[in-house]
């Protein structure tokens, strides 16, 4: 009897049914497509990042055409422009000024670099200069004797150097670098790439230091591109994924992860004990001091048998070039006075000005990042030595009585600990 007073009630529970599955059916496509236009807009957001970054063939066809109407000249350039037996590979640029490539020379691998813009001196996080192609490679000028070409260079090392007592045997080293035909003379091309070329560190930094174990070695140039040697691993930890999954992975977990992916205990040691060295040689070096303004996982590399190599040094500045500069910059706060993440100053609130003296030496910062890269792991007889020891060095300041001599100590009982644990072993 029931059934008879409400003769639709059974037909309404299907229709209920079917409007909740169009429902839900609709939420899903819903939130389906807007994963796909997310998705799509943050692939197509950073593949723009990319193809701004990683600007080679722009940087070949600039230097191409420098080197063909015989404004410049070097070993690369005849190799890159002409039989095009030197490649670009992956791209490891940071920024779109600095170009940075994987690349194959020959049967050689090496690491291919280039300035987009003209490089200055110190940025200060400030915006680079579109790059002046006109400017960029103007000097030495033509008719310009050998003898005036080595007091150009004379000149800008002691702007850059400070007044140092040997600085004719870096210009004569710097004439046998530029000299890329080895004909026992400079060409005008050659001098004007290499004039190029001595603007930025790094490179003044690979001729200062070509004989030290832990700086990559110049194999040739063509204007301000230059190949460097490879190094098989680009960083210090880390494993290398597509940048596509890179977008989906979060910063805290791919830190956690970069530590798995790190070479055993022993070899970590090794690793380490190649970049105290690398420290001692740019502090109070055979051209004065350089101060490292950025020293991270990702501008540290090593080799097949784990020897630590500089991938990136072009934040490594001659400390008195940096003072020249940063001693006169307005400030508000200790933040103004900053260059690259690592260089700090402090900021006299008297004048507005930045100080010029460097808060935290190279040994500092480099113990700081050792930190927890040798901690993790480390054997148990000597993990609180090493911990100890790690802290000791992080607390090193500029400032400090008696910094070199604690300096000194501190390196040599660090790399005297890493060693005494590693000598034995497979991994040393």
């Amino acid at each position: 009897m029931a059934r008879s007073l409400c003769p639709g009630a059974w037909l309404r529970k299907p229709y209920y049914l079917q409007a909740r599955f169009s429902y839900v059916r609709m939420k899903y496509l819903f939130f389906s497509w807007l994963a796909v236009f997310v998705g799509s807009w943050i692939i197509y957001v950073q593949y723009s990042t990319y193809t701004e970054l990683c600007r080679g063939k722009d940087c070949k066809k600039i230097i191409c055409d420098k080197y063909k109407t015989g404004v410049i000249d070097g070993p690369a350039c005849n190799s890159l422009c002409v039989t095009e037996t030197l490649y670009f590979g992956k791209c490891l640029s940071t920024k779109p000024n600095n170009q940075m490539y994987l690349g194959i020379w020959g049967n050689l691998p090496g690491v291919v670099k280039c300035q987009m813009e003209q490089a200055l001196h110190l940025d200060f996080g400030t915006e680079l200069e579109p790059r002046k192609e006109i400017v960029l490679f103007d000097k030495p000028t033509r008719g310009t004797t050998v003898q005036k070409f080595k007091e150009m260079v004379y000149s800008l090392f002691k702007a850059k150097l400070g007044d140092q007592g040997n600085l004719s045997e870096l210009v004569n080293l710097i004439l046998t670098v530029a000299d890329g035909d080895k004909d026992g003379q400079v060409s005008l091309g050659e001098a004007k790439s290499a004039w190029a070329l001595l603007q930025l560190n790094e490179f003044l930094l690979m001729v200062i230091l070509q004989d030290k174990e832990h700086t990559p070695k110049l194999m040739g140039f063509c204007g301000d591109l230059y190949v460097m040697e490879s190094v098989e691993y680009t960083s210090l930890y880390g494993i290398s994924l597509p940048w596509v999954i890179e977008l989906f992975i979060p910063s805290g977990f791919r830190r956690s992860m970069d530590q798995l992916f790190t070479p055993s205990w022993p070899r970590k040691a090794k690793i380490a004990i190649g970049l105290l060295e690398f420290v001692e040689d740019v502090f109070h070096g055979p051209y004065g001091n350089f101060l490292m303004c950025d020293i991270s996982a990702k501008n540290l590399g090593y080799n097949d048998k784990y020897d630590l190599k500089m991938v990136d040094m072009r934040k490594i500045v001659p400390e008195t070039n940096l003072k020249e500069i940063i001693k006169d910059r307005h400030c508000e706060s200790d933040l103004d006075c900053v260059y690259g993440s690592d260089c700090r100053t402090s900021c006299d609130q008297s004048t507005m000005k930045c100080t010029s003296e460097v808060i935290q030496p190279n040994l500092a910062k480099a113990c700081q990042l050792l930190k927890d890269y040798l901690l993790r792991g480390a054997p148990s007889e000597i993990r609180e030595e090493l911990e100890k020891q790690l802290y000791s060095c992080i607390a090193l300041k500029v400032t400090a009585n008696q910094m070199e001599m604690e300096h000194s100590l501190i390196l040599n009982n660090l790399k005297t600990l890493l060693w005494k644990k590693i000598s034995y072993t497979n991994d040393s």
